[in-house]
This record gives structure tokens, C-alpha cells and sequence, in this order.
């Protein structure tokens, strides 16, 4: 569902009474404000003895406005709208939060301090409107300060955002407000349309901030199809239940729910302040604490994974043209490596001229000679060039030989030195799939240029040294081992080659691109629920899919690392299999990141 006007008063609401001046403590203290994307600000704020986090996000494809508890990497150089609001907004306090207008515009009051010690007023303005998103920031008399999105009077003549401007809400439509609808006006808004559109579609073109998920529950609860035509549909019950929603609306009483496919339970592809019943038994409706909750669980994995999705693209496209290079490569030589099948009978051609020497003169075009190495003798028949000499005939088949021979040793070590390349390039894809932060896709960028794939940016490897270092990840096994997991190559080198000693275990999946799995055992001997538990790791950090995961298994005294191989290759010796089926939910719960 879109993030309609109803859900911005929801969550304004909800806001306003844990954040707002009423709240019993007399407004959250800012205490930090970070921006962590260009378009995204996080508000930490202090209420009474509890630390919230409030993110506002101008995001194209997921704007919203709600409570979170999950930090972000912030940039080491902080964007100049959040300096302008760290000079405006540090230590003030948040006294309101409000909808305007029933429109997807939420607004932030907060008051401040001056100079001379007396109250003063700015406002932060979140209009959440899809790819019209903004985030813009106004004085006591709300004219502009700044925004994440201006636009001048060559952009928008209609509603410029431009600093000393005065902020004008968006146009408005020519829709009623539910909230404020009365019975009389919703049956001849109604009426007055063409009985043969759908009911859902009626309900959004004359009512606003309606989105369609709700138009859709009406429709279903007045009529049992969501999908109904206007004319089918009883106007009385139609109004009834789409009154309903908004009057439980207005008096605070929501029913924040996530809906999930009855195939993916624990995927949720829609939300709403209202209980849904419209899929039936073809969804899972799961009840949420609270409207920030909702908003929290639904956009935010979806927006990390959005976000490392846009930024990765530069890993991902070079990537992509080396692993079609290499396969085009490894088509075209095995292609190659077909024709040198032929080296045997270029000798046996070149041996057979020589046996008939005596009675082949120049000019001849061919031969027909006595095979005497086959059983059976076979007569072959040789051809021959006729500008050239039997002698040099027979050199010309030879030299073929030669070339068609050496071509297939060198083609072979070509091929297999590619598909070692394209193994490679495979298992970086797969530590691209699984990076969570910039600093993850700087340790891969870093990885490529060392290897050649990648030219090293200058500008970049200016902030290196000020990032933090990315550590693999851990977790503790069933009896209370440690088990380290590495997040790309050059971790797995480390853990296999420098961390781990010679009576840990190393679990690694059988054949496919992965993370390598170092389960640490202080020289003892870990049951064998921790054998299961490492190894399912091993195949949920892998491009690995499905159940019964091949996982192989070695102490790392047998592991090995030839010399000038690439990061993360390895081979090993006297090795076990097991195989598993990863519970991802529950092993992510064991991580420690």
C-alpha cells in the first residue's frame, strides 16, 4: 500500500503523543541529528530516561516517517542540510507533530532557545508524496531555511523551494476529505460517476489521501469483492464500512497489521492502519505493536537492501562484463580445443605420405595408402596440395601436428586458468549479495583494484584510513564456541590463513562460491551439535540454495593456500561432508555484528 494521508495521521499522532510537549516531559530533547543517506535524517532524541531514534526519509521509493531502533553508517563529511539543522535544532526540543491538511505532508514543531533567552519556533516539513518527496526546513514564520530537494521558479512555477521563500503546502486536488465526509456528500459524489468503473478506483478519484489497498477493503467488506463494479455495489454498506475506517481513524483507534502471502509468511508485501480481510485465506495478516513498528519492519530491511543495491551497481556491472568476457572466452577455446582433435589423423596423414613416398610425384592431388597400424588394414585416402613436394606434403601434416598439439596443451591451461578467473568472479557476486555497509563495498572495490579488475579511487583511498575496519562476523555455537564467518575474500584469507589455528575447524560449501567458517575449538573436542551449527552457516553465507546443502568440512592444519592464488581460494585434503538445511531466521538471531 502506498503511504497514504491516513497512515501520515496515524503516525503523526502516535508521534505527537510519545514525542510531543504533552508527553509528560515536556518534549524529546534532540540530542544528536545525523543524514545518513542524502535524502534520509535521523533525529536522536532523549525522552525522560529513554534514548529513540527518529528517522525522516525523502526516499523516491520508500519516504516514511516513524521510530527506529536500527543505526546507520553515517559519511565521515556531514551534507550541509544536516549542518544547517545541527546549528538550528541541537538541544531544542520536539513540541509537536502534525498533519496538514488530511495531505501526506507531516509537519515538526520544535521549540528552541535564542540568543536572548526567549522561545522561538522551527519547523520541519516531511512531505512524503513518492518521487515528489522532500524534506525541507522553515523559521518560526516558515519561510525556507533549506531543503534536501529546492527547486526554483525555472523548475516549478506552480510551488518553488527555494531559502526565504514562504512554504506553501503542495496544490491541492480536487478531492473531499474523509474525515470530514458526510453521508449525503459521499452517495452523491458517488452517483454522479459512471456505474460501470470499478468501485476501488471510485473511491481514490473522489476521496482524498485514500490509497487503493483501503478503496479495495471497503469495496470487499460491503460487497465480498474487492474488485466489484460500482453499480453492484450497495452504496448504504459501502459507506458504512468506508466511513467506519475513518472514524476509528480520527478517534485513535488503528489496527497497525502487516500482510504476508500465505506461500512466504515471514515476507510481508503490504501494510495498513486497518485489518485487512480482502485476500482471505491467500494472506497472513499479523498485528503490529504500534504504527512505528509497522513502518519500521515493512521499509526498513527493504530499504538497505534498496540502498546497497544503488551504491554497489559500479562492483556489480564491472562484475558482470568480466564474467561474460570469461565466458565468451571459454566458449570460443573449448570451440578451439575441438578442432586440435584432429592432431592424430594430421600424423598418421604425414606417416602414411612418407610410406608412399616412392610413387607420389608433384602435382598429385592425392594419395591412396594402406593403413598398416589399424586392424584390418584400411585403404586411406591423403590429400595432398599439389604446388608442393611429397617431402614437403608430409612436413606440411606434421607441422600440423605440432601446432594442433601444442595448441591443445596451452588451450587446456588457458581454460582452466579461466574458469579458475570466472570461480572467482563468482564468489566475489556472492560477497557483493551479502554487503551490508559502504564499508563492505570499499573492502570489495579494494580487493578488485589489487587483482587488476578495477582502477583504485584516488579520492577514496583519501577516507580509507579514517573507516572503520569491517570485522567478519561471529556467533556462538550451541555449547558456546566461538565461530567466525568472513564477509568477503580477503576476510576468509585472514580467518583461514593468519586467525585460525592449526585444531579449529574449517567449513566451507562443497563446490560453490561462499564464506569461509572457522569454528574455534581452544583444543578441544565441540559436539556435534556445534558441527551442524558451523556447517549451516557455512551454507546460509554461500550462493548455495535450497535443502540438503553440501557442506565440506577439515580441520585447517589441512588447509591449504597456493602460492599466488587469489583471495579466498584454498584447497584441502582429508575432508568430511555433511549436509544441512539452513534455519536462516533462527541462525540470524545468532549473529554478533
Amino acid at each position: 500500500m502506498a503511504f497514504d494521508a491516513g497512515m501520515v495521521y496515524a503516525i503523526t499522532h502516535e508521534l505527537d503523543e510519545k514525542l510531543g510537549e504533552e508527553n509528560g516531559w515536556g518534549g524529546a530533547r534532540i540530542d544528536k541529528i545525523t543524514m545518513p543517506e542524502r535524502d534520509e535524517i535521523h533525529l536522536l532524541l532523549h525522552v525522560g530516561r529513554e534514548n529513540m531514534r527518529l528517522v525522516i526519509s525523502a526516499s523516491a521509493g520508500t519516504p516514511r516517517l516513524h521510530l527506529s531502533s536500527t543505526p546507520k553508517e553515517n559519511p565521515n563529511t556531514p551534507p550541509s542540510f544536516c549542518m544547517l539543522l545541527r546549528k538550528h535544532l541541537a538541544s531544542s526540543r520536539l513540541a509537536h507533530v502534525r498533519q496538514l491538511d488530511f495531505e501526506r505532508v507531516a509537519e515538526l514543531e520544535f521549540d528552541f532557545k535564542d540568543e536572548m533567552g526567549y522561545i522561538s519556533k522551527k519547523y520541519l516539513i516531511a512531505e512524503i508524496m513518492g518521487k515528489h518527496s522532500n524534506i525541507i526546513f522553515c523559521d518560526g514564520d516558515r519561510k525556507i531555511l533549506g531543503a534536501i530537494r529546492t527547486s526554483d521558479l525555472s523548475d516549478s512555477t506552480k510551488r518553488p523551494i527555494l531559502a526565504g521563500m514562504k512554504y506553501e503546502l503542495p496544490p491541492a486536488q480536487d478531492k473531499t476529505d474523509p474525515t470530514t465526509l458526510t453521508k449525503e456528500v459521499f452517495v452523491q459524489a458517488l452517483s454522479s460517476l459512471d456505474g460501470t468503473q470499478s468501485a476501488e478506483r471510485a473511491l481514490t478519484s473522489c476521496f482524498l489521501g485514500v490509497a487503493p489497498l483501503v478503496s479495495r477493503e471497503a469495496v470487499y467488506r460491503a460487497c465480498g469483492d474487492s474488485s466489484a463494479l460500482l453499480e453492484r455495489v450497495d452504496t448504504d454498506k459501502l459507506w458504512y464500512h468506508f466511513s467506519s475506517f475513518y472514524s476509528d481513524l480520527t478517534s485513535n483507534q488503528v489496527y497497525p497489521c502487516l500482510i504476508c502471502r500465505a506461500e512466504t509468511p515471514d515476507v510481508p508485501f503490504e501494510y495498513s492502519f486497518i485489518d485487512i480481510r480482502q485476500y482471505e485465506n491467500k494472506a497472513v495478516v499479523k498485528p503490529v505493536d504500534s504504527v512505528s513498528d509497522l513502518i519500521d519492519a515493512f521499509f526498513t530491511k527493504r530499504d538497505k537492501a534498496e540502498r546497497m543495491k544503488q551504491r554497489s551497481q559500479d562492483i556489480f556491472h564491472l562484475l558482470l562484463k568480466s564474467q561474460n568476457r570469461l565466458l565468451k572466452k571459454i566458449e570460443t577455446q573449448e570451440a578451439e580445443l575441438v578442432d586440435t582433435d584432429t592432431m592424430e589423423y594430421c600424423r598418421k596423414c604425414g606417416d602414411l605420405i612418407s610410406q608412399e613416398m616412392y610413387r607420389i610425384k608433384r602435382g598429385d592431388r592425392q594419395v591412396k595408402a594402406i593403413d598398416y597400424s589399424e586392424e584390418g588394414y584400411p585403404e586411406v585416402t591423403v590429400e595432398l596440395d599439389e604446388r608442393l613436394s611429397p617431402s614437403q606434403n608430409a612436413q606440411r601434416y606434421y607441422k600440423k601436428y605440432n601446432r594442433k598439439k601444442n595448441a591443445r596443451g596451452e588451450l587446456t591451461k588457458q581454460i582452466e586458468e579461466a574458469k579458475g578467473e570466472l570461480k572467482y568472479v563468482d564468489a566475489i557476486l556472492d560477497s557483493l549479495s551479502r554487503a551490508e555497509t559502504e564499508a563492505d563495498l570499499d573492502e570489495l572495490r579494494e580487493e578488485l583494484s589489487m587483482w587488476g579488475y578495477a582502477k583504485r579511487d584516488r579520492k577514496k583511498l583519501k577516507t580509507a584510513d579514517k573507516k572503520k575496519k569491517v570485522k567478519p562476523l561471529r556467533a556462538v555455537s550451541p555449547s558456546g564456541l566461538e565461530v567466525y564467518i568472513g564477509k568477503n575474500n580477503l576476510q576468509n584469507d585472514w580467518l583461514t590463513t593468519k586467525f585460525a589455528e592449526k585444531t579449529d575447524w574449517w567449513f566451507h560449501v562443497k563446490n560453490l562460491a561462499g564464506s569461509h567458517v572457522i569454528l574455534k575449538t581452544n583444543g578441544e573436542e565441540p559436539p556435534a551439535e556445534d558441527f551442524t551449527f558451523a556447517a549451516s552457516l557455512a551454507a546460509m553465507y554461500s550462493s548455495a540454495e535450497g535443502d540438503n546443502v553440501a557442506v565440506d568440512y577439515t580441520l585447517i592444519k589441512h588447509v591449504k593456500k597456493p602460492s599466488s592464488a587469489k583471495p579466498g581460494f584454498v584447497t584441502y585434503t582429508t575432508y568430511w561432508t555433511a549436509y544441512v538445511t539452513p534455519d536462516r531466521q533462527e541462525l540470524e538471531k545468532t549473529i554478533i555484528k
